[in-house]
């Protein structure tokens, strides 16, 4: 039986190596690029191990998206839970996506969206999910600080913003060689609040962006 236990255990330990290795290349390197050769060699252990674990590249795509969807939404709970002011939480939550991300050095949602559509349909419906309900309450929270104008319509703003974070992942519209990803970011964070503060939120917003260039 301990036997057993100790085989299980060493055969779960290798799959997450090997998915955690993965998941470096496909971010540094790109979800196209990156080969289960490429896997296997970065590890020294043959291709068949691989197999062993995940059926095609496919099947590991899905696996690593799905973690990292899972660890990003999990780190984005614990910073709202800490109920900054609203402005802040959404720089800190910008701060924290993009070094799950790696700053998104290959534009890794557009290349889901190219090569593997089915996989980032699923991961697209997760993450409004998500977002939705992030981006709701830090909204109301907003208004009933005084910081965003109470006039807003939350339910459509909400939405905007999400057109907005998967619209400025689109390598052909914003190519990374022009718009490098941590950039692009820090100026549609700004153009959204601008959008929709208050004098007081003006002022609060004008602090992150001289930190944020501080940092």
């Amino acid at each position: 039986m301990v036997f057993k236990v100790s085989i299980l255990f060493l055969l779960l330990l290798m799959k997450e190596k090997i998915k955690n290795t993965a998941t470096e290349l496909f971010l540094n390197l790109g979800f196209k690029s990156v080969t289960m050769d490429d896997i296997a060699h970065e590890m020294g252990i043959s291709k068949k191990t691989i197999y062993t674990h995940f059926n095609n590249k496919t099947a590991l795509v899905s696996e690593v998206t799905s973690s990292l969807f899972c660890a990003i939404s999990e780190g984005i709970d614990v910073i709202c839970s800490v109920e900054k002011n609203s402005i802040e939480e959404l720089y800190e939550i910008k701060r924290f996506v993009l070094e799950h991300l790696k700053n998104e050095k290959t534009s890794p949602l557009y290349q889901l969206q190219k090569y593997y559509p089915k996989i980032y349909a699923t991961l697209k419906k997760r993450q409004l999910e998500l977002m939705q309900d992030c981006v709701v309450e830090n909204l109301t929270r907003g208004v009933n600080s005084g910081m965003y104008r109470e006039n807003i319509n939350v339910d459509f703003v909400s939405r905007i913003y999400f057109v907005g974070v998967v619209g400025i992942k689109d390598n052909d519209l914003f190519p990374t060689n022009k718009f490098p990803m941590d950039v692009l970011m820090d100026e549609f964070l700004e153009y959204h609040l601008r959008g929709i503060c208050t004098p007081k939120g003006l002022e609060t917003l004008e602090k992150c962006i001289t930190t944020n260039q501080l940092s």
